[in-house]
């Protein structure tokens, strides 16, 4: 057992004994930092043994003095997070321990605050704790939510996992978090990232930059849906966004992502966001369907009788909207369940992993053409192997 040099005992107690906000241990520097209304404190270690062993024992007098126990904190931290209860009264503490997994549990904690924000993001700026505070609504309505954002986009250059790059732009496109003109640089980045992309589908789907025209006889449309409309028809409102302008971006921006995708996580990550952007026409959630079980069910749109009865009060009103309707139904579907098939235990990725996904990647971007204006662009096709 290594005994903490007197000196660093007596200067870590004081600390301690100054109500600090929260505590960083810097191992490479043994370096102990207090943060308080006055600043930063610290404590220069001067150890007696190993280094590892030194820290542990200063990580032991801090659990000490903060939970009443040396051995405290594991089970502290794992009993909590295990359970789900973290309380915010804990929360506090835990920022005082000079431990990362504390700081994570912190952060994770839907009771933290702006203020413990502040204090978790001084003791250990990570992008991931970023993003972990930005999934919360009181700290992206807070002082931190800008700084958080702002962390964030200067570091995407330097991310190099896809499905980060993603949740990253979806949380950092969050209202009143970054400026307009930055949003801007960052669509003109995003036409040659898929994963940019996405984000953007999942953040901001009804206000994408640089929006397109409505489909030709969209005001007829909503003449036609006013009384559905005022009735809360589900089918009746995607049909009248999808017709629209936004609607129309939305389904190019999807078609470009999803002839490109880069991983199997971002694939699939798409097909649940468009799945949840439609999820008003499945309220019993994700069917989990193949490909070939989404196209039979499908069929329902064959048989007046068995149609959802607000699918079949628009095709009351507008019957040539069969198609339509139908491929909003099958898009509604879309999960995982269409990919398990074609990837079983494959860890492709890139070009072999498109070639593997490409009989359901190309039905798929058929029912969005039904859906659009405008056919797919040739670079779409060609990335699948489809000839214009």
């Amino acid at each position: 057992m290594v005994a903490l040099a007197s000196e660093d005992s007596l200067r870590l107690q004081v600390l301690l004994a100054s109500k600090p906000q929260a505590i960083r241990i810097d191992e490479s520097r043994l370096i102990v930092y207090g943060l308080s209304e006055q600043g930063e404190a610290k404590v220069v270690l001067h150890p007696t043994g190993q280094p590892e062993f030194y820290l542990k024992a200063v990580r032991e007098l801090i659990s000490w003095k903060i939970l009443g126990s040396p051995g405290g904190y594991p089970v502290y931290i794992r009993r909590w997070t295990r359970m789900g209860q973290m309380r915010d009264q804990s929360l506090e503490r835990l920022l005082l321990l000079g431990e990362p997994e504390a700081v994570v549990a912190a952060v994770c904690s839907p009771g933290l605050t702006d203020e413990l924000a502040r204090r978790a993001w001084w003791a250990m700026e990570d992008a991931e704790n970023a993003r972990r505070m930005l999934e919360n609504p009181a700290i992206v309505s807070g002082r931190m939510g800008r700084v958080l954002a702002q962390f964030l986009l200067d570091f995407l250059p330097f991310e190099t996992e896809t499905e980060k790059m993603a949740a990253s732009v979806r949380l950092i496109l969050q209202p009143g978090l970054l400026e307009e003109d930055q949003v801007l640089a960052l669509w003109q980045k995003a036409k040659r990232r898929p994963a940019y992309q996405l984000g953007f589908l999942q953040s901001r789907p009804q206000s994408l930059p640089e929006q397109g025209k409505a489909r030709l006889g969209f005001e007829q449309l909503r003449a036609d849906l006013i009384p559905l409309l005022q009735q809360g028809n589900a089918y009746a409102q995607l049909l009248l966004q999808i017709w629209s302008g936004p609607g129309q971006t939305y389904l190019q921006l999807l078609a470009k992502v999803l002839s490109n995708p880069p991983t199997q996580d971002v694939i699939q990550e798409t097909l649940d966001t468009v799945r949840n952007h439609l999820q008003a026409l499945r309220p019993q959630g994700d069917p989990d369907q193949t490909w070939e079980a989404l196209l039979a069910s499908a069929e329902i749109f064959e048989s007046p009788d068995r149609l959802p009865p607000e699918a079949a009060a628009c095709l009351r009103v507008r019957p040539d909207l069969k198609a339509v309707l139908k491929a909003l139904w099958v898009l509604s579907g879309l999960g995982y369940g269409v990919l398990r098939p074609h990837l079983r235990d494959s860890t492709a990725t890139g070009s072999l992993m498109r070639r593997k996904l490409k009989p359901v990647l190309i039905p798929i971007l058929a029912q969005i053409e039904c859906l659009s204006e405008k056919p797919l662009n040739t670079q779409v096709r060609f990335r699948l192997g489809r000839r214009p």
